[in-house]
């Protein structure tokens, strides 16, 4: 949806609501108490009530909006500007394009979309031939690590691993249309304490599919992976040929990369991981279109909000 567009479907708060509440009665409204998907709207207290218990609960309850007091148009605008770009917007910029006085309320709202991105990309599975290897992103210095000395490379405080996984498939003949051995599908992004194998193994299980070929470097962290999936090839990639044999992970981890640096001066390694979900959610549904803004907006109605707010 273009900014044309966006501004005459939703001129006001009212329209807004009306929209929220269309994608959140096709979802279906559930119950907390009984869990009964029955209800009445009504329109004088502006919530449903259960047919069964008489239970009620607000447009808000139970979607992404739970327990926020900002307007529905805030959030409109803020996904449309999520949405609208393959890059993306920092909180204090949507703070200055709302006029609204205080960061942290805008810092939160941010952080509960993109922590809705990862729920809506934990649903699927990586299948087909799978790449896999570990990036390392820059993130602010833990507390407790700010008196010791700052060590270099892949150990250093600042250095917050990730484990990166990349649906690739190779292309017979001829290359892709950028150059590319292999034709990308989707991607998975996922923060982690270590690169020790149980670790990995973890990962894997929880993401990609077990009928899955696997395709990574010969590391030891990947000694397990071919009794979980259904093939693993790991190969000796000299750092030279690692854009012909693992090509499409490290494009992703540096675009990643490249997004976060030209946006954020610094991130807090608890807070990667919301970042690296919008990344990815974008990443795959790149052929979306301007349907982008109403897919995030099913995913806003169905996942109740559990990010909890601590920018300090």
């Amino acid at each position: 949806m273009n900014l044309l567009n966006f501004v005459e479907s939703f001129p006001d708060e009212s329209s807004c609501k009306v929209k929220f509440k269309e994608y959140r009665d096709s979802q279906g409204v559930i119950c907390p108490r009984c869990g009964c998907p029955k209800h009445y709207w009504k329109r004088d207290k502006e919530s449903y009530e259960c047919k069964h218990c008489g239970r009620r609960q607000s447009l808000r309850a139970n979607t992404v909006m739970h327990g926020s007091q900002l307007p529905f148009r805030y959030w409109f605008i803020t996904i449309h500007l999520l949405t609208s770009t393959k890059k993306s917007f920092s909180a204090s910029e949507i703070q200055r394009q709302l006029g609204h006085p205080y960061y942290e309320p805008i810092w939160t709202m941010v952080h509960k979309l993109r922590s809705v991105m990862g729920k809506r990309d934990e649903l699927y599975s990586l299948s087909g031939v799978v790449e896999l290897d570990e990036g390392f992103f820059t993130t602010e210095r833990d507390e407790k690590d700010k008196d010791k000395p700052l060590k270099r490379g892949r150990g250093s405080q600042r250095k917050t691993k990730v484990a990166v996984m990349a649906e690739s498939t190779p292309v017979e003949g001829e290359k892709t249309k950028k150059g590319k051995p292999r034709k990308v599908g989707h991607l998975k992004m996922v923060v982690i304490n270590d690169l020790k194998s149980p670790t990995i193994d973890k990962v894997v299980r929880e993401n990609i599919d077990k009928d899955a070929t696997i395709d990574s470097d010969d590391s030891t962290s990947y000694t397990n992976l071919k009794t979980i999936v259904k093939e693993h090839n790991p190969k000796i990639v000299p750092p030279k040929e690692v854009g012909k044999m693992l090509p499409w992970v490290h494009i992703a981890i540096s675009n990643a990369k490249r997004i976060l640096l030209d946006i954020y001066h610094d991130i807090k390694p608890k807070y990667l991981q919301n970042y690296l979900n919008e990344f990815c959610y974008k990443f795959n549904r790149r052929y979306f279109g301007e349907d982008l803004f109403d897919r995030l907006l099913i995913a806003c109605v169905s996942y109740k909000n559990q990010f909890r707010c601590n920018i300090r």
